[in-house]
């Protein structure tokens, strides 16, 4: 299994609360977003990570200089950080074209170590993590379930679309290698076409929608965890998140 971390963004929406540092150098606890990855995946035997950097990428150099000990760890720089999310995505196209599982994650997440044992352990070789606790509104990316199949995977759902229940996407996935290498090959395209600002999960919404089958979901329902964007988020974090939350291994 080889990971890949999403970690290039700006994170403007949280302000000052940031203080000029990635999202994924917020601290809970005493300890960053990152660090708190590197610790979940190393305890998972995920060994091999890439993290793609964008934004104050010196920072996260050196947090992984810090805690990246027992693991191997490279970086893909996306100097384009400020377009959309599918450009960091593509930046790491050349591990999603390998022979290996991927694991993709959103390095902006605080969890408990528990969803990553589920997407890991999951009997679906194409796994996507789905929360049905969330709020409604068009912030959350949301998946769309159907007679236990995922139908659609996007903040704005089509009104009209028939579905049994949907949930919020925790925006980590696994892929085998075949469909790691087409995502890669669609990220080509949609920057081809000058695509540049869409997010990423258009392009993982455009494989599920050609190969439904393909995918499958876990349900992590009631299980901690929150994705940090607003100031709100953090308190949230702090307050409700981080004290039902504990590092494996601690």
């Amino acid at each position: 299994m080889h990971a890949v971390i999403l970690a290039a963004g700006v994170g403007q929406r949280l302000g000052e609360t940031a203080a000029e540092r990635p999202k994924s150098l917020l601290q809970f606890g005493g300890m960053s977003l990152l660090a708190r990855h590197l610790h979940i995946l190393r305890h998972y035997d995920v060994c091999t990570i890439t993290v793609v950097t964008g934004y104050q990428a010196d920072q996260i150099e050196h947090e992984l200089s810090r805690h990246g000990h027992g693991l191997t760890i490279d970086t893909r720089h996306n100097p384009d950080y400020r377009r959309g999310s599918v450009v960091s995505l593509h930046s790491a196209a050349d591990i999603l074209t390998g022979d290996n599982p991927i694991l993709l994650m959103d390095a902006d997440v605080l969890y408990e170590h528990t969803l990553m044992k589920r997407l890991l352990t999951s009997r679906h070789e194409n796994c996507f993590l789905l929360d049905r606790n969330f709020e409604t509104g068009e912030e959350p990316v949301k998946l769309c379930v159907s007679n236990g199949r995922l139908i659609d995977f996007r903040k704005r759902i089509d009104k009209n679309l028939q579905f049994d229940f949907q949930g919020e996407s925790v925006g980590f996935f696994r892929f085998a290698p075949a469909m790691a290498g087409s995502i890669a090959a669609t990220c080509s395209r949609y920057l081809a076409d000058n695509r540049q600002d869409e997010p990423y999960e258009e392009v993982l919404r455009d494989k599920l929608l050609d190969t439904p089958e393909a995918f499958g979901y876990e349900d992590i329902t009631g299980a901690a965890w929150i994705e940090i964007d607003f100031p709100a988020d953090v308190q949230l974090a702090e307050q409700h998140i981080l004290p039902r939350i504990t590092l494996p291994g601690t």
